[in-house]
């Protein structure tokens, strides 16, 4: 089968110290398609949205991702337009995070994917700003 041939699924996401809830949102999203695409938001874009730096820098937190085996593709976001990566590569599902604040209903009209959001795993215990050392 070729990648044309499979069903694409994209992910998004800071990706900031890997820990078990992300890879269950990794394993959670696989289940939708056959090519796993996880976009690494960039550092100065999570510097204007989060109004704080990630821990780890991008690089790092895009060789983590990669790490984990269970993505076929890993990019860095867009500086610019945060959209500019759903339209290049196409994906026919985007999963989202259980607390990313994005409106579905956009993705939906704009990119004509289907659109699921992924259910926590022990969103009290693991969360990159609950993991952090203060």
């Amino acid at each position: 089968m070729t990648i044309q041939n499979m069903i694409k699924v994209m992910t998004f996401g800071t990706f900031d110290i890997m820990h078990p809830g992300h890879l269950s949102y990794f394993k959670q999203a696989r289940k939708y398609g056959d090519y796993l695409i996880a976009v690494i938001a960039r550092d100065k874009n999570v510097l204007q949205i989060k109004r704080r730096l990630p821990s780890q820098n991008e690089k790092v937190r895009l060789a983590e991702v990669k790490k984990t085996g269970v993505i076929d593709k890993v990019v860095l976001g867009q500086m610019r337009n945060k959209f500019a990566i759903i339209k290049k590569y196409k994906p026919d599902v985007v999963c989202l995070g259980y607390d990313q604040i994005v409106d579905e209903n956009e993705l939906k009209k704009i990119f004509k994917a289907k659109v699921f959001r992924m259910k926590p795993f022990k969103a009290g215990i693991y969360k990159s700003s609950k993991m952090k050392k203060f």
